[in-house]
C-alpha cells in the first residue's frame, strides 16, 4: 500500500515523515527541499501477531508494510509547471491514497507561503491543481472518445460519464465528491484520476493542542470539508511524533500516556488508511513465522491466497480457517478443532479481518 503525503511548502510534511519512518529526509524552513520524493517502508502493528508467535513458537513476526511516499511541497500554478509541479503531480499518480498534511497550528518562527495561515484555502490550492490537471487529461480523452465514437456507438455511455465527470471537475470539485454507480466508479478509477484518489486530511497541529485533546478552529473547519468529500481527517502533532520516533518501544507507551494519548498519530494514520482503503488482514501462523497479509474487504479465498502466491491461487483447494479470536480463546488449533471451531472454507468463501488461514492447494 502506498500512500502519498502532499501539501504545501512547510506543513509539516517532512517532519511527520522523518517521524513515521525514521529515514531522516530532509526537512527546512524553506520551499522545495524535497525534490524527489523520499520513500518509507512503515510496519503495521498488530498485536495478534504477538499472540500467533506465542502460540506456535514461531522463529519470526512478518507485519504488513505501507510505504509512505514524502511528495514534493506544491505551489499555485503547479498544473502549469509552476515550482516542482509536474514532477509532483506524476508521483501522486503513482500512489493509491493522499495523506494531504494541513496546518493547523500557528507559528510565528515558521514562514507559510502565503503568508497566512488558512487550512481550506491551502486545501483548495492542492485541490485545484490536482483537479486542473485533471481537466487537461479528459480533454484528451474525451477528445479521443468522440472520434472514436463515430465508428462505434456502443461508446455513447463511456463519453457521457467522462463528460458528466468533466463538469465536475469544471465546477471546481474534485471527482472523488461524485455519486457513482459500482460499474461507474469502476471506469472513473481506471481513468487514475489525482482527484478522484481517496484522502486523507492530516492536520498538524502544536503540541499544546494534541495535548489538550481539544480541537482548535482550524482542525474543525478541515473536518467539516472533509465531510463534503467523505475524506478522513487525523489530527497529528508533527513535533511529538518526531519525540516518539526517538523513544524505545518501551517508553512509548508513557510517553503517550503521560499526554494523555491513547494512541500514536501513526497508528492513527495507519487505521484510517486501512477504514478509507476498506482493508483488512488475514493472517498466517507456523513454526518459522506468524505474518499478516492485506487484502481488500470482499476478497475470496482464492485471491486471497494469491497475496502469499500465485500457485496457490491456481491450485487452490480450500482454505482451513478459524477466526483469530476463537484460536486464541482455546489456545491451540487442536483445542478449537475439537470444538468445531476450525472451518474447511471453498473458492467462494470471502475472507473476513482476522481469519487464521491456512490454505490446501496442488499444482
Amino acid at each position: 500500500m502506498k500512500l502519498g503525503i502532499v501539501g504545501l511548502p512547510n506543513v509539516g510534511k517532512s517532519t511527520l515523515f522523518n517521524a513515521i519512518t525514521k529515514a531522516g529526509a530532509e526537512s527546512a524552513n524553506y520551499p522545495f527541499c524535497t525534490i524527489e520524493p523520499n520513500v518509507g517502508v512503515v510496519s503495521v502493528p498488530d498485536v495478534r501477531l504477538n499472540v500467533l508467535r506465542d502460540m506456535y513458537d514461531s522463529k519470526k513476526i512478518v507485519h504488513t508494510a505501507i510505504e509512505f511516499y514524502d511528495i514534493a511541497g506544491l505551489v499555485k500554478g503547479a498544473s502549469k509547471g509552476e515550482g516542482l509541479g509536474n514532477q509532483f503531480l506524476s508521483h501522486i499518480r503513482e500512489v493509491a491514497s493522499i495523506v494531504h498534511v494541513v496546518r493547523c497550528f500557528d507559528d510565528e518562527n515558521v514562514v507559510h507561503v502565503d503568508g497566512e495561515i488558512g487550512p481550506l484555502k491551502d486545501i483548495e490550492t492542492i485541490n485545484i491543481e490536482l483537479i486542473l490537471s485533471d481537466v487537461e487529461m479528459l480533454d484528451r480523452r474525451v477528445q479521443k472518445t468522440q472520434k472514436q465514437l463515430k465508428g462505434d456507438k456502443t461508446l455513447a455511455q463511456e463519453l457521457e460519464l467522462l463528460e458528466r465527470v468533466k463538469k465536475v471537475l469544471d465546477e471546481g470539485l474534485s471527482a472523488r465528491t461524485m455519486d457513482l454507480t459500482e460499474d461507474e466508479e469502476d471506469f472513473v478509477k481506471s481513468l487514475n484520476l489525482l482527484s478522484y484518489k481517496p484522502v486523507i486530511y492530516c492536520a498538524n497541529v502544536s503540541e499544546e493542542d494534541v495535548a489538550s485533546g481539544v480541537e482548535n478552529d482550524y482542525v474543525k473547519q478541515v473536518r467539516q470539508f472533509a465531510e463534503s468529500e467523505n475524506a478522513e481527517v487525523v489530527v497529528i502533532c508533527g513535533k511529538v511524533e518526531q519525540e516518539i520516533s526517538e523513544l524505545e518501544d518501551e517508553d512509548r507507551e508513557a510517553f503517550l500516556e503521560e499526554l494523555g494519548l491513547r494512541e500514536s498519530g501513526l497508528d492513527k494514520l495507519i487505521r484510517s488508511s486501512y477504514h478509507l482503503l476498506d482493508l483488512i488482514s488475514f493472517l498466517t501462523a507456523g513454526p518459522q513465522e506468524v505474518r499478516a497479509w492485506t487484502i481488500r474487504r470482499g476478497t475470496k479465498a482464492p485471491q486471497a491466497a494469491g497475496k502469499i502466491h500465485s500457485d496457490i491461487e491456481r491450485g487452490f483447494i480450500r482454505a482451513e480457517t478459524i477466526a483469530f479470536e476463537d484460536l486464541k480463546a482455546y489456545g491451540n488449533m487442536a483445542a478449537a478443532k475439537e470444538v468445531g471451531k476450525v472451518r474447511l472454507e471453498g473458492k467462494e468463501y470471502i475472507v473476513q479481518d482476522g481469519d487464521v488461514i491456512l490454505f490446501r492447494f496442488n499444482v
